[in-house]
């Protein structure tokens, strides 16, 4: 156990890597009020009218040497632009990366890396090269990360969907994959209006992750407006954490081929009117085309996210017109393996579907599972199966993970939607006062996992009252950066700073507060402490 001695305020902790499952009492992507959600300060939910600089600069030959995207510059995608040879692009804090060259992208190849890391102050952000109220769905093409992992089908190996087969557009170890492999490091990252599509079934997305390895850091990430899946995984063992999926077209979590990693804590929200042809669901997953065992199975274990799904806000006076193609907040299928843990499926025409005989001998194997969430405000039917078989008991398999269910979304909440559906800034996804969602998590049962544990932290401060400032005793058991926050009674924020763990010694907490009485709220990879302290 580390002793860490605190004087400092955060705001965002800045989180290095993501590699274990943080056990929470809550159910969701948010922690309950007073703590922050962190979805504050980096996202954009109002990205057709955000106005951006002009570009100062163009790039339209390929990264074959290491490269800086320097912080001040607005840059182009004048086409496909592929990161190759085993070179490093470095994309610096605030930059933005603009486009509207149909079919263009950020190609990151395999052997070669993407450093993207922004903060919270300053994130980076791909977005349309059109003009604020002009941008649309698949203005440009993508973020594309090919790395050396597992692919469970045709020898390892794939292209991205849509282009002309080459080495450049490759992912997948082939027989000796490396699921340790790394492509570089996306935080507190933006992407807008991607998605392009090149043909029939010939799409990309928002985030492409070919193959890609452990080795990789995604956190704070948020796609918006994608024109196919926000986020699709194609194999590899990437972990993730802080994901926004915001008003995609097709899927918002598409984990498929092989996909093994962690990924906790994201957020979902749908469009009333925008539904793919194939369906819209929030999550998806198969484990290959063809339903067959391949090298590996698609296991990716997801917990703690919060979907909202389209069919309540359709209900208000201007939250849009429901498009017929809206589905299920989760579609397992074509033999997954995939787990979902201490999640909320809200607003979906149905929860989750079971679809086919291999999907549900694995839930019956328990090798499939689903344990620990909430279905509230469906349509059709909390949980139901698709093809044949459809005899099979899923209300038993259900109940028997732990899961629960209500009639209607309200409550869940604190303010999920506006009074009249047709405002989607300024909204709070913590659960609300009395929630279902404020108990029920369940880790105990999540195999092979190693966790952090909220056990493991403790908090005190002192001295307590304090006439002048306070010292705050944290022990933990982890090595990650620590958010810190005060808020007054009222739960308006008060003070906040952000330090690394490296530089959190010999800091001042509170010499400014009036006299009054404070929460002092300590976050460290999502692991919420909260204490109570007096100003004299």
């Amino acid at each position: 156990m580390k002793k860490i001695y605190l004087f400092s305020m955060l705001l965002l902790a800045t989180f290095t890597g993501f590699s274990q499952i943080t056990t929470t009492s809550y159910r969701g992507a948010f922690a309950p009020a007073p703590a922050a959600m962190w979805t504050d300060s980096w996202t954009e939910f109002d990205p057709q009218n955000k106005v951006y600089p002009a570009v100062t600069q163009t790039v339209s030959a390929n990264i074959t040497t290491n490269t800086t995207w320097t912080t001040g510059n607005v840059y182009a995608l004048g086409g496909q632009i592929y990161v190759k040879n085993n070179a490093t692009l470095t994309i610096q804090p605030g930059v933005i990366i603009r486009s509207t060259a149909p079919g263009s992208g950020l190609f990151v190849t395999k052997g070669a890396k993407v450093i993207a890391e922004g903060t919270a102050a300053s994130p980076i952000v791909f977005t349309s090269g059109f003009a604020a109220g002009s941008r649309s769905r698949g203005d440009w093409g993508g973020v594309i990360l090919m790395g050396k992992g597992a692919y469970n089908i045709n020898s390892g190996v794939n292209n991205i969907e849509g282009i002309t087969p080459t080495a450049d557009t490759e992912f997948g170890g082939g027989s000796a994959p490396d699921d340790t492999d790394s492509s570089g490091t996306l935080k507190y990252v933006r992407i807008e209006f991607a998605g392009y599509n090149y043909g029939t079934n010939q799409e990309i997305n928002g985030l492409t992750m070919g193959a890609v390895g452990s080795g990789t850091t995604i956190d704070f990430v948020q796609v918006s407006y994608a024109n196919d899946d926000s986020f699709e995984w194609f194999g590899g063992a990437v972990n993730c954490s802080h994901l926004v999926a915001y008003r995609g077209l097709d899927d918002d979590f598409d984990a498929d081929n092989g996909f093994s990693g962690k990924v906790q804590f994201g957020l979902a929200v749908k469009e009333p009117a925008i539904a793919d042809i194939s369906d819209s669901n929030c999550f998806e997953s198969d484990n290959n085309s063809t339903s067959t065992a391949g090298t590996k199975f698609t296991s990716a274990i997801f917990s703690n996210f919060t979907l909202v799904g389209p069919t309540y806000r359709a209900t208000l006076p201007n939250g849009g017109t429901l498009a017929d193609r809206h589905r299920r907040g989760a579609h397992i299928r074509r033999n997954t393996q995939i787990q979902i843990w201490n999640s909320i499926f809200m607003d979906f025409l149905d929860g989750v579907v079971l679809d086919g005989a291999t999907t549900q001998t694995n839930a019956t194997n328990n090798t499939l599972k689903f344990r620990s969430n909430i279905i509230a405000g469906t349509a059709a039917a909390k949980v139901v199966v698709a093809a044949s078989p459809t005899t099979y008991d899923v209300a038993t398999w259900f109940a028997n993970g732990n899961n629960t269910s209500q009639t209607a979304s309200a409550g869940l909440l604190t303010m999920p939607y506006n009074a009249d559906g047709s405002v989607y800034t300024g909204l709070d996804y913590r659960p609300a006062t009395g929630s279902a969602a404020l108990t029920g998590a369940d880790f105990s049962t999540l195999s092979n996992e190693s966790f952090v544990s909220d056990a493991e932290f403790s908090l005190t401060v002192y001295p307590n009252p304090s006439a002048e400032s306070f010292k705050i005793n944290y022990i933990s058991s982890s090595n990650d950066d620590v958010n810190v926050a005060a808020y007054d009674l009222t739960g308006k924020l008060v003070e906040s700073r952000n330090v690394k763990f490296e530089d959190i010694n010999n800091q001042v907490v509170g010499n400014d507060f009036n006299a009054g009485v404070y929460i002092l709220v300590v976050k460290q990879a999502n692991v919420t402490k909260a204490i109570k302290v007096i100003k004299n």
